[in-house]
This record gives C-alpha cells, structure tokens and sequence, in this order.
C-alpha cells in the first residue's frame, strides 16, 4: 500500500506540497503524519517510540493534551486547517446543466426527428422551375399559392423548436433531481455528529469540522470519521474490512496496535484516540483521491465509497479465506474481485440490492413492449403511404420519373418520414422513466417531513410491497426512556425505588459504585432544558436508568467517578451481544482487584455463587435458590414489561494476578447485589400503527435480546399478539434448536414450518436476526415471495439491515454502522414512521400505475388516428408538431400532475400488491381500451363527417404545405380536450365512482390542468400555420368541449360495468417471470424462483421419496389437469411438475395456516381427485386489490381450489 500512497502526493497543488514539508509551529509535517498512518501494529508502536518518544510526547509536538484536547480558539482550529487540511473529501462536479441538455439529446427517436426536420427544412428553400411542375403529377398540388410555397419552412422549423422543449424539459427535470439528491447527501452528512474533547469537557460536532490534533472519543458502532493513533481503550475491536479486506475484527491497543483509520467501523468496545490525518490525507481519502476526484459523492455515502477497488490486489488473497456469506454480508463494500468459492456468497450477499426495484423492472419491460409496437406501427405507416403514393402517381396516372421532379417527390417522401416518426414519438412511453422519477423524487422529498430520509430511491417503492416488518423493540416500538421501577436488594423485593434507609448502607455504597464505574463515563443524565421536562438522558439508555436509580437513592455517581477516573479502570469487558453483560475492574487500594459486573439477569446470576443478604453480608447462592429467585423476582417482573438487569461483583487477590484475558476463570463465581426492574413505556402511538400495518396485510414481528416474557408483555401491549390468537413466540437458542438439522445446518424447509407463526424472537442474537430474515426472504412458503422490511440500531443489525429488502436505521439511536447498511434512516426512530413510509411507498406505485392509465389510453388513440388517417386521406389528420404537444401533455406534464398525488389513509386498507401483480390490472386494462374506443368514435365521425356537422370544408387530401383547414383544427382541439377530461379521470386505479374526490389537495394536478387548457387556447387561436391550426369560433369551441366533458360522464358508465363480467380482458406488466432469468442466475439464487416452485415446496415436498413416486405422481398430475382444463391446457405447461400451479387460472389460496407438514397419503387418496375435480365454476375475475380481500384466487372460485386439509387437492400437494 505503501507504493501506491506515495503516488497520491502528486494530486495536490505545489503550493500545498511546500506548506506540508516545513510544518511551521508544529512539531511534526504532514507528510510525516501521513507515512506514520500507513504502518500497522508493531511497526507503528516501534516508529511512535523512535520518533515522539510516547503519546504524551506525540500530543506535545501536535499541541494538544490527552486529557484536556484543543484548546478550541478559533484562530488554532483555522490554522490546522490550513496546515493539515480540512476533514472533507471534496465530491465529483455534478453534471453541468448542459451535459444534461446533451444526455437528453441522445434519444434514438428524438435524433430521427431532428434529421427528418432538417432534410424537411432543407427542401421546403428548394423551388422547383414553375412551368414543369405540371409534369409531376396532381399529387404534387398545382393548388398551392405563393404564400403557403413561402411557409413550407416552418413545419420543420416548428418540428425542431418542440424537439427542443421536450429536451430541456427532460434535461431541467434531471438537473433538479441531482440538486435534490445533493441537497439529502449534505444533510445526510451535516447530521453526522463526532464526540470530541475540547477545553476538557466532551461536545459534539459535525465530522468536517474535526481538526489533526483533537482527541475524539470512540465507541461501539462508530465508523471512524478520521486517522489517528489510541491513547487509550477498553476491549477495542475494529472491522477494517472496508480498507484491508480483512473480515476478522482487529484488537487494537494503545500499546500492541494504537493505529486507527478512517472509514473503519468500531465492533467493540471504546477508547480515546488522538486525530493525526484528515480528509484528504486520512487513508480512505489518499485511495478517493486516487480514483479520481473522490469518487461519486453516492459511492462515498454509499459505503463509503470504492476503497475496495483502490487496494483490491493485496487483499485478494485474503479475500479467497474469507468464511462465507458472513464475512461478505459484514463488509461494508463489495468487493469486484476476490476469491471465486466466494463469488457465489457475493452474488448472493448482494442479490437483494443488485435486483431491480420491483417497479423499475416491470416498467421496463412493459416500456420495451409498448416501444416495439409502436416502431411496428410507424413502420407500416410509412410503407402504406409510399406505396400509396407511388401507385396513385406511377401506375395510376402513367407519370414518368423525371429529374427535375425528384426534389417534389423527395419532399412527399419526407413528409411521409415524419408523419412515421411522429407515429412512433406519440408510442414510446418515454414518460415513463420520468413519471418514476417525479413520483419517487416528489415522495422522497416528502417523505423528509415524515421523518423518513431515503437514502436509495427504490426503497421508497419497495417498501409499498412489504409484507413482513421484523422491528426492535428498544426505542423503535418503547420510548426509550429508562427508568428503574422496581428492585430487589437485600433479600427484599421493593415494587417501588425503595428509600435509602431501607437498604443495608454497605449493600447500598456496593450498588451505587457497581453502577457508577461500570458503565460507559459517557452515560450522564443532565438537567432538563426547561423547567418542567425530564432529565435528559445522554449516553446508553439503559446505564442512564442505572444512573437515574442512584439519584434516586440520593446519591451522587458524579463524586464516585472523579474518585475513580477512566483511565485508572484497570480492565472493561465491553458490553457485546455474546456476553449480554458489562464487566469493569478496578485495583483496590490495598493492591487487591474487584471487578463489578452487569447485565441480563438469567445470564448474571448463572455466574453468581453468593448473593448480599439483609446485612449486606455475602451468603451461598445455590442452583435452587436461582430457580426460585427467577419464578419470584424475574417473571414477575418480566410479565409486567419490565428488563430485569442484575448487578454482581467479585475480589481477586493482587498476587498472583488473574489472566484477564481468559474470560471463562474471571466472569464466574460472582456475588449479587441487587436485581433491578426497568421500565421502558410502549410509545403512545405504536398500538395504533401496528393496527394500520395489520390492516394493510403487514405482519409485524418483534425480535429483541431481552428477556421473553418482557418481550411477550410488551409484544400484548403493542397489540402485536393478541391473546388466544394462533403465533409463536420463541427464544433465540430454542429457535436455532428448531431450524437446525443433526449436523447443526439450517434447513429452510425447518424455517418454513416457524416463521408464519413467529410473532416475537426474544434473546436474539444478531445473527438470529439475520437468519430469521434471510429465512423469511428465502421463503416459499405462500404464493409470493415475502418482502422483508427491517429496524436495526446497533453494529450487528448490519447484515440483517443489508439483507432485507428494506432497512430502517434509527437516526437518534442508531450506530453509523447500522446507517451505513440502511435503506432509510428513521429521523425520530419512531414506529408509526414506517406505516408513513409504507403509505408513500404504496402510494408510488399507484402514481405510477394511473400516469401507466392515462398514457397509454393517449398512445392507443393516437397512434390509431395516424395510422389510419395516414393509411385512408394520406396524411395524419394529427400534423407532427400537435402531436409533440400532445406528447409533451401526455408525458412531462402529466406525470407531474399524477405522480404528484398525496397519499391517504384509504392506501393501507388494501394487501400488498407482491412481486408479480401486473402494473395494470383488468380494471384499468377495461378504463384504458373503454376510453379509447370513446375516443376513437368522437374523432373518426368528426374526421369523416366532421365537414357536414359543422358546415365547414373538408380538410382531407389536402395538398402539400396546403393552410390548414377548420376541419383539422376542430379534432385537434376535440382530442386534446378529450385527453384533459381523461386526466380527471385517470386519477382513481381501482374503479372508484367519484373521481373529482380530493382533487383540491393537489394544487400540482389543477395547476397542470388549467395550466394545460389556457396554452391549448392559445395554440388553436394564436398558433397559426407552425400549429396547423386556425382560430375557431365559440360555438366550435363549446362542441370541442362537450365532447371533452363527455369523457367523464362515459367514465361513470365504463366504472359501473363490472370487470369479472369482462372475461377477455388481460393483464400487463407482469414482474420478472422465470423464463426472463439467465440460467447461471437461477442456479444460485433462490430469491428469483417463481411461484410453480414456490407452491410446491409449501410442505415439505422433498425428493427423497424416490423418483418412481414422482413419475406416478406426474401422472396423477397430468389426468388431473387434464380434467380439469378441458380446453384451457397450454402446451409450454406440460414440461415438468413444476408448473403445475403457475396457471393463473389456478391458485392455491393460502388462507388456511393449519396444513399438516408432511402427510404420506397414497396415490389411491390421489385418484379420489378425477372423481371430485369438477371444471371451475363461477370464475371470479376481479383483479381489485380492494375488492377482493385477503383470498385473492386469480381465476377461479374458491369451490374448486380452497385447500383445506381435507379436501382431496390438499392431499396431492403435500404428499408429493
């Protein structure tokens, strides 16, 4: 590495090159900071000792004192800054607006415009000599005067112009989203707050603004925001995965290994640390510098960046002994290369990110259909008119090709160019990647105020199809607001904070110094900011409810600290999940050592063989008396929601000294002091946001370390079980015991039997966490893949935040690590933010799905008007430049107008939609081709007879650059009219009557709709010839509008028939299905298998039963299919027993929980089937969400497909 940072220097200016070598005031150079940072463990000790003599030395030469910090005057601070840099690595440009102008230009369709319009332009100058023009034929038009010859131009001009607006409005729409995104990444990182000692007392402030020279303060779950080297720490680990590759933790001491880098994570422990490189400097900035330009400011939020790549080589190797998915899923970055055996684990880490957003997939896919046919279209187009043309003036009336005719004849083909082109402009739904990106920009940037900050965009959408949320229970579900409500001390159970003279004075000095020094010196409870509010609480909750307890008993832990200051703890066992307990030593005056002790209390008091008793003496504390401890202190306790946290201590003898290191001799043989109860009250408004999440079919799981029955009653108290309902509620250790096969491997099939019913995981660990969702995820159990959504605050919740589809990081609570692994950080760490979340999410997608309704409604039309007004009166009676207004309408405004759309409460009555819900469901397919054929009629009688309704002149077969005509003007403006009635319209999906229902809340959408209506008047009357367009008269105007109100009025018919009765209607946009997935892709991941595989592992179908039983069973399977499809068999259906079930005619409803696992019917059972499997009846095609409920069974009525566990179809599933 060292190579390659030397490189680096050659990337600063040659000013700050001299600066950094003669260091001024300061005792050492930049550079020699930046070389001492790059050496590891004996080496830096070995350098510190040569050159800085120790620490204290080091802190001299950088003036700073190790317990005091900067001073913090202002013009120092500036100085180091100056001298050493400023702690920000400065981000890649953004795109300049006319990059985005140029991006936008390279639209395949858009540059066959612009050449059309320029050849158009370009011959329109050409005359042709007057006196031959007779020769070419009467389709040239001997008609035209001298004035439209003149204004030939102005169509290709026109044409040109609109190409413009559509391009700078794509390009403005992209530069604001880049302004957006910037805007959140620098809040994102103005919030990121670092402790720092300054003037001796410990203050937050923002990363950037920290200085080489002041002493930080670290702590479990930090990501380091700068070099530097330890003063001093307690148990320290750190995962430096993200700059070495290195997947183990690394201990790091003031003493064996003091150096420390930025962009690392702390997994441990705490300690002090002395800032030496920042910024630029720091390591993580040396390798952003030499990828250039740091980076994109995503990549550096996003996992802080590419480090990887940067030092990739050497750590490939390391990378090949890396232990599985683990290891992969805790590194913050993803490595490109690396060891193949892990290239499996890699994909598979990475698999639930590096899959589309469900929504993006399905638009582009549908996006591609639609485009496809289109390009068909106009293509046909363009071949009918030139035959057309060429059969008329060659065969019919016998022309010659003359040469002087070819400019006349090339400006026909031309025309007929661009009215193909046009065709395809109207088709492709080039609106659609925008719509998403309004609807997702316009939610994200609202869903701030929700208190939810996005940092992946299709978080937001795929957080509308979540189906199972696994939240904490500390401080997203409770207040997290410790308090101590009960003790029992003394051999006296106190249901209150006892008084301090209840207690025996040497149990009470024990207590309040075993919870003063064996806590975190950062934990303080300060006085309220008002006058009437609570004390805050700073640091660790729980050690703050300790605290709490302590003034309670009228003491004072302040005092108890300044005796014993931290640097004179002699050992700490830091706080982690394996220990579930905190351990801290102290040397006695005497030269003897106690060590103090806390934690949960079943753990604890496993280890105590001694307990105080009324005098405060020690006395036995036998297994039995444990047991009877627990049922009388511990579950009472636990049942009223209450965290039991026991307090013990032990002596050791100062000589010999123990071995600190061997963990399992020192944390036993302890003595009690007390057990607390502490409560932490269920946030007021969780009940009623878990009811709501219930409600829209969202299950609610809680998985917690604390104690089950604490977990159960505060799990009652949130209403996430129900007394006498059907769950589970299960211990991490009996949860491992149930998934794990004899040889101790995870079976999904033993998940598959547990999760459904799962309500509460307690004394989890997060490793249990991860499996849980990586189980539930994984999953085929049900007819659709599960979409996980998942809390987390601490350091391990990393790789269950990565691996579910959603993470939520808490913004208070929460480490940077978790954040680093979420998907979105809840800035209030609050419960009820995810039901908002979950409403904006759904809410995208509806957006998306009514823009879907309206455009493709306009797409039909239009491209039907031109393909058959071209193909019948040789010119589309919509000229090219109408139609770019009409795109520009369909599109860029539309979107804005729906995809704006507010969300309501009515979102989360419905089920989630899943993975494989098509974009357009049959309600909307019948709105969509019910409008069109409205639509069709209006301007088909207007084109072929419009002339005799109105008593104007006819506007067909006009000649080349002939005036526009009334008659064209008038469907013009009956289309476009027709369109902003069936904006209204578009706005409800789900068949709803009233469509003007909370219209005035979006101020956007009614803005966009007179906004549109008032240029439309001045296109027709002002628009002139570069329109094609002819000012009308007010009764002309008032028949246009008539025809546009009609759109609503044939609304309320279309939404009364209903859509079951409808039997041809079909789907579209359907998610990715099994056939799109490369092979290699299925092989390993089993996310991606569809729903055929899905319902076949319901029980537990395994292969063991021998192929001969199978084959018998494919058998049984096809005379069973076979009956049942008289007439519906598809042929691809027949491959393999796979796809028995994918036919969307038939579904297994999944509505009975209570199928037997495995149940060895035979195939006599089976046969059963032919007799009983009558043909669906009474199909019920409703596709509603809302209508259809929970049971939603795509095709058929439930007779024939419930599977309830006696009926004969249940029994070939499960016995397969």
């Amino acid at each position: 590495m060292g190579d390659m940072t030397n490189s680096a220097v050659d990337f600063y200016p040659k000013n700050q090159r001299g600066e950094s070598n003669h260091a001024g005031e300061f005792g050492c150079s930049l550079d020699e900071l930046r070389s001492l940072m790059e050496l590891r463990g004996a080496e830096g000790v070995q350098k510190m000792q040569d050159t800085y003599g120790d620490v204290n030395g080091f802190c001299r030469r950088l003036k700073t004192s190790p317990t005091e910090g900067l001073a913090g005057n202002p013009a120092d601070l500036e100085n180091r800054k100056q001298i050493f840099g400023r702690n920000f690595i400065p981000p890649k440009k953004p795109k300049t607006f006319l990059q985005l102008v140029w991006e936008a230009l390279q639209d395949v369709t858009l540059i066959i415009l612009e050449l059309a319009a320029i050849i158009s332009l370009g011959l329109s100058f050409y005359q042709p000599p007057g006196e031959r023009s007779e020769m070419c034929g009467s389709a040239a038009g001997g008609v035209e005067g001298e004035g439209e010859a003149e204004a030939g131009w102005i169509e290709g001009a026109a044409i040109l112009l609109s190409v413009f607006c559509v391009v700078f409005v794509t390009a403005f729409n992209d530069w604001s989203k880049e302004k957006q995104f910037r805007g959140l990444q620098s809040r994102i990182e103005q919030e990121q707050k670092f402790s720092v000692v300054r003037g001796g007392q410990v203050i937050q402030i923002p990363v950037s603004e920290i200085v080489t020279g002041d002493i930080a303060q670290i702590k479990y779950g930090d990501l380091l925001p700068a070099d530097g080297v330890l003063i001093q720490g307690n148990d320290l680990k750190i995962d430096e995965s993200s700059l070495t590759g290195e997947s183990d933790h690394v201990r790091k001491s003031a003493d064996k290994d003091p150096m420390l880098l930025s962009g690392t994570h702390v997994m441990e422990g705490s300690g002090k640390m002395v800032v030496t490189a920042v910024g630029v400097n720091s390591q993580t900035g040396i390798i952003f510098t030499l990828l250039g330009a740091g980076g994109e400011e995503e990549e550096k939020k996003d996992k802080k960046g590419k480090m990887q790549d940067g030092n990739m080589e050497n750590s490939q190797n390391k990378a090949k002994k890396q232990d599985g998915a683990a290891a992969m899923e805790m590194q913050p970055l993803k490595s490109a290369e690396g060891g193949d055996g892990d290239d499996k684990e890699k994909k598979k880490a990475g698999s639930s990110k590096k899959e589309k957003s469900v929504l993006q997939g399905k638009l582009t896919k549908l996006a591609v259909q639609i485009g496809k046919a289109g390009l068909v279209m106009s293509a046909i187009t363009v071949i009918i008119l030139v035959l057309y043309f060429a059969i008329d003036t060659f065969v019919i009336q016998k022309l010659q090709w003359l040469p002087e005719c070819t400019p006349v004849y090339i400006q026909f083909f031309v025309k007929f160019f661009i009215i193909g082109v046009t065709v395809l402009v109207v088709a492709v739904p080039e609106g659609l990647p925008l719509a998403v990106t309004i609807s997702l920009a316009y939610s994200v940037k609202k869903m701030m105020k929700d208190n939810n900050l996005v940092r992946h965009l299709d978080a937001c959408e795929t957080m509308g199809n979540a189906t199972a949320i696994c939240s904490d229970k500390t401080g997203t579900l409770t207040t997290n607001r410790m308090t101590v409500v009960q003790a029992y001390v003394g051999e006296v159970h106190h249901k209150e904070v006892p008084d301090p003279d209840a207690i025996p004075s040497k149990t009470l000095d024990m207590l309040v110094n075993a919870i003063s020094l064996n806590s975190a010196y950062t934990s303080k409870i300060l006085p309220p900011e008002k006058d009437i509010g609570l004390p805050r609480q700073v640091g660790n909750k729980t050690e703050c409810g300790l605290l709490g307890l302590v003034l309670d008993l009228k003491r004072d832990y302040q005092t108890v600290r300044d005796q014993t200051p931290e640097e004179k703890l002699y050992k700490v066992y830091t706080f982690n999940s394996e220990r579930k307990s905190m351990s801290t030593v102290i040397k006695m005056q005497d030269g003897s050592f106690r060590m103090y002790s806390k934690g949960a209390s079943e753990i604890v008091l496993k280890k105590c063989s001694n307990i105080l008793n009324t005098a405060g003496e020690p006395r036995g504390f036998r297994p039995r008396d444990r047991d009877e401890m627990v049922k009388k202190v511990i579950e009472p306790m636990a049942c009223n929601g209450l965290r039991t946290i026991c307090i013990a201590f032990r002596d050791f003898p100062g000589s010999p000294e123990p071995d600190w290191d061997n963990e399992n001799i020192i944390l036993i043989d302890l003595t009690c002091i007390a057990v607390v109860g502490i409560e932490d009250p269920v946030r007021p408004e969780v009940p009623d946001a878990i009811k709501k999440c219930q409600q829209a079919g969202i299950t609610v799981r809680m998985v917690t370390g604390d104690n089950i029955n604490t977990a159960r009653a505060i799990a009652i108290k949130c209403g996430i079980i129900s007394p006498g309902e059907d769950f589970i509620c299960l211990e991490g250790k009996d949860f491992n015991r149930r998934i794990r096969n004899e040889k101790g491997e995870i079976e999904q099939e033993r998940i598959d039997k547990i999760w459904p019913k799962l309500r509460v995981l307690a004394r989890s660990s997060p490793t249990d966490k991860h499996t849980l969702v990586k189980g539930i995820i994984d999953s085929l159990h049900g007819e659709r893949r599960q979409v996980v959504a998942v809390t987390g605050d601490g350091t391990n919740d990393g790789p269950a935040l990565k691996k579910a589809d959603v993470g939520f990081a808490m913004g208070i609570a929460g480490t940077d690590v978790a954040k680093e692994a979420s998907d979105i950080i809840l800035t209030d760490d609050n419960f009820s933010s995810i039901v908002k979340a979950v409403m904006w999410g759904r809410n995208v997608y509806d957006s998306i799905s009514k823009f879907l309704q309206f455009q493709l409604t306009v797409n039909i039309v239009a491209v039907i008007v031109a393909f058959t007004g071209a193909c019948i009166t040789q010119d589309s009676p919509l000229k090219a430049v109408q139609m770019l207004w009409v795109n520009l309408i369909m599109d860029t405004f539309a979107s804005l107008a729906l995809a704006t759309e507010p969300p309501t409460e009515s979102l989360l009555m419905r089920k989630p939609y899943g993975r494989n819900k098509p974009l357009i469901s049959r309600t909307m397919m019948k709105n969509i081709l019910g409008h069109g054929i409205y639509q069709l009629t209006v301007i088909f009688t207007l084109l072929f007879a419009g002339e005799t309704i109105f008593n104007i002149d006819s506007g067909r077969n006009a000649p080349l650059h002939a005036p526009p005509s009334e008659h064209y003007t008038i469907i013009f403006n009956t289309f476009v009219l027709m369109q902003l009635f069936n904006e209204i319209n578009a706005r409800k999906i789900h068949g709803e009557k009233n469509v003007f229902d909370g219209i005035f809340r979006n101020p956007i959408f009614c803005s966009i709709v007179f906004g549109t209506f008032a240029i439309q008047i001045v296109i027709i009357q002002f628009g002139g010839k570069p329109f094609s367009c002819i000012p009308l008269q007010i009764d002309q105007w008032l028949w246009c509008m008539v025809l546009g109100v009609g759109e609503l009025l044939w609304g309320q018919i279309i939404s009364s028939i209903p859509t079951n009765r409808l039997k041809f209607l079909k789907e579209a946009g359907h998610g990715t299905q099994k056939d799109d997935i490369p092979e290699e892709e299925l092989n390993e991941d089993a996310e991606e298998i569809d729903h055929a595989e899905r319902e076949l592992r319901r029980g537990q179908i395994l292969w063991f039963r021998g192929l001969n039983r199978i084959q018998t069973q494919i058998r049984v399977v096809k005379a069973f299919r076979s009956s049942l499809y008289e007439g519906l068999e598809k042929p691809e259906s027949k491959s393999s027993i796979h796809n028995f079930m994918t036919h969307p005619e038939f579904r297994i409803d999944d509505s009975q929980p209570h199928i037997p696992l495995i149940d060895d019917t035979d195939i006599e059972e089976d046969a059963a089937l032919k007799q009983n499997s009558s043909p669906p009846s009474s199909p019920n095609k409703n596709n509603n969400a809302i209508d259809s409920g929970i049971n939603l069974t795509t095709d058929t009525s439930k007779s024939a497909t419930s599977s309830s566990p006696g009926s004969p179809l249940h029994s070939l599933e499960t016995s397969l």
